[in-house]
């Protein structure tokens, strides 16, 4: 039986090719970072505070998105058992180790996405429609 694999490939694990890809998946999804960066600036929160404060999210990927952060360590849910019952989000100290991720992130974004705008538009001036690319 031969092998279709080239002999200079190697079968790697894509985690181990790429070991921050794990924290990729856990902290840059679509709402992750918004609800992370939400409880981290403005602390403690409920449920429908943080809905509004995010605006667009459907309640239900908030929740989903919640509890999957809840499962990952990043946030804390607390239940208060009153009439009627409150529930309230934290940021975790695990979630709150990320924060110089994020002011990382933030001071790239204000020193860069300007040159990634011009970038973006030199490359569409450059691939116009109809424009065979060789």
């Amino acid at each position: 039986m031969t092998s279709t694999t080239p002999a200079s490939r190697v079968d790697v694990d894509p985690e181990q090719a790429c070991p921050i890809a794990p924290v990729v998946d856990i902290v840059f999804s679509r709402w992750t970072t918004p609800i992370l960066w939400a409880l981290h600036e403005y602390g403690r929160q409920r449920f429908v505070e943080l809905d509004r404060r995010l605006g667009t999210i459907t309640p239900k990927v908030l929740t989903q998105r919640l509890r999957q952060l809840e499962r990952d360590g990043l946030v804390v849910r607390t239940y208060h058992p009153e009439v009627p019952p409150r529930v309230e989000y934290e940021i975790s100290d695990l979630g709150r180790s990320l924060a110089p991720l994020f002011a990382t992130l933030a001071e790239w974004s204000t020193a860069n996405l300007d040159k990634v705008d011009r970038a973006r538009d030199d490359y569409d001036a450059r691939e116009r429609p109809g424009a065979r690319r060789l």
